[in-house]
């Protein structure tokens, strides 16, 4: 599993990476421009506040098992939640708690 996780962390960093970038390449290199479509209706907005959600969501777990669990390299993950996305997060997550068989 271990891989797996891995290999989805990679596709959750690379995949919306390509989209984000492609945006960026038609309507100019403004970040201000980029989080400003993320609120262009309802639809976009009620995603950004999903994902939002999970993000504080899975911060909480990763502290909270952080802590008991003792596997502080498990807190590398947060910073890809909020720099690169759940995505990546997520299963980066995954793949520091999974200590291989």
């Amino acid at each position: 599993m271990r891989r797996l996780w891995l290999a989805l962390a990679l596709w959750g960093a690379v995949h919306p990476m390509y989209w984000f970038i492609t945006y960026m390449a038609a309507n100019g290199w403004s970040l201000s421009a980029l989080i400003d479509a993320w609120y262009v209706n309802a639809s976009t907005t009620g995603l950004v506040w999903d994902l939002t959600i999970a993000a504080i969501t899975l911060t909480v777990w990763i502290v909270a098992e952080t802590v008991r669990r003792k596997n502080w390299r498990g807190l590398l993950a947060i910073p890809a939640i909020y720099c690169i996305g759940v995505s990546c997060g997520l299963p980066f997550y995954l793949y520091l708690r999974d200590r291989g068989r």
